[in-house]
């Protein structure tokens, strides 16, 4: 505090208060500058103003929605929205499509470097012997209605999985249990691992079949991670049954893209709970119900609603202006992050072409097609940067017959990695764990005495009565 603005230059951020006239110096470093800084900048509130003023705490960093707030420094996933960059690990996410597959990518992003074939092996090896639930998952899964949403089983069982494995609950074990980075408590952190990773698969199938009414599978394990999954979801008792092998390895390519995306809704919430050291299966299920939401991992679905909604190609010009006055919803195009194009969209697009060769194209690929290129066409969407995103590949989906609301959860058993890689980067980084806990503005009432109800008066805008609905069971 107290230089000048015509200092030496530096590392830092000269900030002058206009309201005391002070001049802050904050460091920078990384390209960004500490929040907590700002809590020194404070300014004595007026005579006659309430005691809950805001300006006598220090200066806020108000961020609705995170839009540039960093909460926490990794080496995992970078993106350059600006330039359509998505690396993991350092390594371009079109590289790793091309040459890689999802569990080695898996490893990638959780332990920081590829695996070596001795590596790999063991890994996938534990993987998929962790594919297999106690017995008492099949009664769980068949507890659930008919028709019940497939993504409500797969959040509810990833916390149930938790009950399972008092070993891995910090509750149970100590708050230091995954916190410590010696061998033993590594050892327990990659089990947990294992087992979420290869779990994810068998509890989608599970939710999947449950709605059919069918048996459950046992994984086979003698498959690739994909391919025992749409094992699990397809095998009807035949001999030597195998998937197909161009929808297998489509599928792992979609996974791959899926892993990670760095912090975005569900990676946070799997980051805010757990900061509070609750087990990791408990914090999956957390980031589960975070990508149910159609603004997240709903998403994908919602292109597909939104295709059948337009119809026919000739249907997308009429479509196209509805959009423009707010009367419809444009799904699949725009991203938070990417102002140019979704680098995963291309690759998307490759696989589409591969999957269609064996099932034939989607009726609605047309209707998709013409979209894209009127919207990419259109000055209103070209100045607001909205590209096709990765969304798109619930074509891919539909043509493989997975029904329409089995799609979020097709995007979080990949994700299901991602949200590992960043708990486990927190559980061991420096200077330990401390709980998420954001602040707020305070902008409502001051100080009020309560009244008893009896002195009470109605406040105007409130409902006279509360509503009342009749009981169902």
């Amino acid at each position: 505090m107290g230089k000048t603005a015509n200092s030496a230059p530096s590392n830092s951020l000269t900030v002058r208060d206009n309201r005391t006239g002070k001049v802050y110096e904050v460091p920078i470093s990384d390209n960004s500058i500490p929040a907590t800084a700002f809590k020194a900048m404070k300014a004595p509130f007026a005579p006659g103003e309430r005691e809950e003023n805001e300006t006598e705490k220090g200066l806020r960093v108000a961020d609705k929605g995170f839009l540039n707030t960093a909460v926490i420094r990794s080496e995992i996933t970078y993106i350059d929205g600006e330039a359509g960059v998505l690396r993991y690990r350092g390594y371009p996410i079109e590289q790793l499509a091309l040459h890689s597959s999802h569990l080695e990518t898996a490893y990638l992003l959780i332990y920081g470097s590829l695996p070596s074939k001795a590596q790999f092996d063991v890994f996938q090896s534990e993987v998929l012997h962790h594919g297999v639930t106690h017995a008492d998952a099949e009664q769980f899964c068949r507890s659930f209605r008919y028709d019940a949403h497939p993504m409500a089983i797969l959040v509810s069982a990833f916390a149930y999985l938790g009950s399972y494995y008092g070993e891995a609950n910090p509750s149970l074990q100590g708050q230091k249990l995954y916190t410590t980075g010696d061998k033993a408590s590594l050892a327990v952190m990659d089990k947990q691992i294992y087992r979420l990773i290869g779990k994810a698969t068998t509890l989608a199938a599970m939710a999947y079949r449950v709605r059919q009414g069918r048996d459950f599978v046992t994984p086979p394990t003698g498959l690739s991670y994909t391919g025992s999954f749409l094992y699990q979801m397809d095998h009807l008792g035949e001999e030597d049954y195998k998937p197909n092998p161009v929808l297998e390895k489509a599928l792992d390519v979609l996974f791959l893209l899926h892993a990670d995306h760095e912090l975005n809704a569900s990676a946070t919430t799997v980051l805010q709970t757990g900061s509070s050291l609750v087990d990791p299966y408990s914090a999956v299920a957390a980031g589960c119900a975070s990508l149910y939401g159609p603004l997240h991992g709903g998403a994908n679905e919602a292109v597909i609603r939104m295709l059948i909604s337009i119809g026919k190609p000739e249907n997308v010009p009429a479509f196209i202006e509805a959009v423009k006055k707010r009367e419809k919803v444009l799904s699949g195009f725009g991203h938070r992050v990417y102002k140019t194009s979704d680098p995963r969209s291309f690759i998307v697009r490759k696989t589409a072409d591969e999957v269609f060769k064996i099932t034939g194209k989607d009726e609605l690929l047309e209707t998709a097609m013409a979209l894209h290129e009127a919207a990419m066409k259109d000055e209103y969407f070209i100045k607001r940067k909205l590209a096709p995103n990765v969304d798109f590949c619930g074509l891919i989906y539909r043509a493989m017959g997975f029904p329409l609301d089995f799609f979020p959860v097709l995007f979080a058993v990949p994700r299901v990695v991602g949200w590992l890689a960043h708990w486990r980067q927190m559980m061991l980084q420096e200077g330990g764990v401390k709980i998420w806990r954001p602040r707020q503005i305070y902008v409502g009432a001051g100080k009020r005495d309560y009244v008893p109800i009896e002195e009470r008066e109605a406040v105007e805008g409130h409902m006279k009565t509360p509503s009342v609905i009749a009981h169902s069971g």
